[in-house]
């Protein structure tokens, strides 16, 4: 049976077979015991998208008391999670996203921890997923915002939108009507100043 730990784009952890293209984390939420989640979804304010492959380390999935290993499809459902680049493991990465979080934000000289403080507020919603409302048409969302509809979250890539599931991306028969905006604000701003998160395979067209 899968453990819980696949994060999709509204930020629920679920259990699926699927795999994915990121890890990451926010703090410590299980117990390594039972490999199974506290009732706590984050104990940390800095949610982070790992790669799942650094300098050859491996680590088993929930066995230790340190961080708890999450993973994601690709790194625009992270990003709709409300989580942001390692600076650890993905520093190129995390630096260029730190300097089109600046650009974006009209900031300068923001710390992650800085960052990581405004995509709390951002994220959460008295402990739940906050929405946003949706201020421009879809097709002028920048490459990898996501968005709902109802149940369904869906990618926005090259105008289009795709239908997000834990397998990959699908294409959307009919486009999300009154949408709400998944991707914190911040991000977002990132995101329309120049930073390109990784898709999943499945959102080419």
């Amino acid at each position: 049976m899968p453990l819980q730990n696949r994060v999709t784009p509204t930020g629920e952890i679920i259990a699926t077979p699927h795999r994915g293209m990121f890890t990451g984390n926010r703090g410590i939420i299980h117990d390594p015991a039972t490999k199974t989640l506290l009732r706590k979804r984050w104990s940390s304010p800095a949610w982070l998208t790992c790669t799942c492959e650094f300098r050859g380390r491996r680590r088993e999935v929930m066995a230790q008391r340190s961080w708890t290993e999450l993973f994601f499809l690709d790194e625009a459902t992270a990003l709709a999670a409300g989580h942001r680049p390692c600076f650890y493991c993905r520093r190129d990465d995390a630096n260029r996203f730190r300097a089109a979080w600046e650009k974006g934000n009209r900031v300068h000289d923001v710390r992650m921890h800085d960052i990581d403080t405004v995509l709390h507020q951002e994220r959460l919603d008295h402990g739940k997923k906050r929405l946003h409302a949706l201020l421009v048409p879809l097709d002028q969302l920048p490459d990898g915002a996501m968005v709902q509809h109802g149940e369904a979250s869906f990618l926005v890539t090259q105008g289009r939108a795709l239908l997000w599931s834990p397998a990959g991306y699908a294409a959307a028969e009919q486009l999300p009507g009154e949408a709400t905006l998944l991707t914190p604000p911040s991000t977002l701003r990132t995101l329309n100043a120049g930073y390109r998160p990784v898709l999943h395979p499945s959102a080419q067209p």
